[in-house]
């Protein structure tokens, strides 16, 4: 890979993050041969709901193990309605009972969080984070249920004011990357990089787990069905995308793996946050596909 064009291209893409206000961490990583390009990789965020991937990952695993019954039923208490955004068990208004399995399902499928909760009181974040251990897999700290995320300042403003949580998103931080928000702040959040990611990735799409366990996670970040954000950039007749989004006040995430019917796979991690106080920016999803496409086509150019 030539490093002239490397460069220039990396300077161009951070021009264009800047003058969409985002400021981001992207890698992009060859499956097959490991060749991988980025930006800032190695910067660490609070990462949201992408943190239902290696929550899925342990359930799987204990599921495997013996330790858990994929079909053992769970009551589940609903959801308190806060913003228009959460799905599934979050907008339910009665108590429901669900398999662990479908459990895991509505919780990297449609990001539900309390499907995610009540799998996390089955495997609680200690656990989960050891079990990411046994696999090898480092760089991701997994600290707190999803319930947490739903006690930020967005929930405590009126809906025409939530431009006020984002401003103090933006400005509450601190050089080290801690935060007044404690949900921001990389000492108590749930955490990862762009790196941590594409190495959680590899480890499902290159297995390095129990293949039962792999194949599932597979599966099931294929039916993700949030795909406004890297999804434009990557699904088409000629390639398959799968993967999670993360979303928190101004942080806004996707980690994912395109394959080509070719057979070339690359997994792709863009973790980011705003600098634009304002909840709804399409704009900025669109840039994030954008940058990690262009990364993408650099290097499977180079690949050739």
């Amino acid at each position: 890979m030539s490093t002239t064009s490397t460069t220039t291209l990396l300077t161009a893409l951070r021009g264009t993050l800047r003058e969409s206000g985002l400021h981001g961490s992207f890698l992009v990583r060859d499956l097959d041969t490991g060749e991988e390009v980025g930006l800032d990789p190695d910067i660490e965020f609070p990462v949201a709901s992408l943190v239902k991937v290696p929550l899925a990952l342990a359930t799987l695993e204990r599921i495997r193990r013996g330790e858990l019954d994929p079909a053992m039923p769970v009551d589940v208490q609903p959801g308190r309605i806060t913003t228009p955004g959460p799905t599934g068990m979050s907008r339910f208004r009665h108590p429901a009972r669900i398999a662990v399995e479908d459990l895991v399902y509505l919780s990297t499928c449609i990001s539900d969080g309390v499907a995610a909760d009540a799998l996390f009181t089955l495997t609680p974040p200690a656990q989960v984070a050891t079990i990411l251990t046994d696999f090898g897999l480092t760089g991701i700290a997994v600290r707190h249920t999803m319930d947490e995320l739903t006690d930020t300042p967005a929930e405590r403003f009126a809906a025409s004011d939530v431009h006020l949580a984002h401003a103090l998103a933006i400005d509450a931080g601190t050089p080290g990357r801690g935060h007044r928000v404690p949900q921001l702040d990389v000492t108590h959040a749930n955490t990862g990089t762009a790196r941590s990611f594409v190495d959680l990735l590899q480890a499902i799409w290159h297995p390095t787990l129990p293949p039962e366990v792999a194949a599932a996670t597979r599966t099931l970040l294929a039916a993700n069905v949030l795909r406004h954000r890297l999804a434009p950039d990557f699904a088409s007749d000629a390639a398959t995308w799968s993967s999670k989004t993360g979303t928190l006040l101004n942080l806004r995430h996707e980690a994912g793996v395109v394959e080509h019917h070719d057979g070339h796979r690359y997994a792709v991690a863009a973790l980011t946050e705003s600098r634009v106080a304002a909840g709804h920016q399409p704009g900025v999803d669109a840039v994030m596909g954008q940058v990690a496409r262009r990364l993408r086509d650099h290097l499977r150019v180079w690949g050739q």
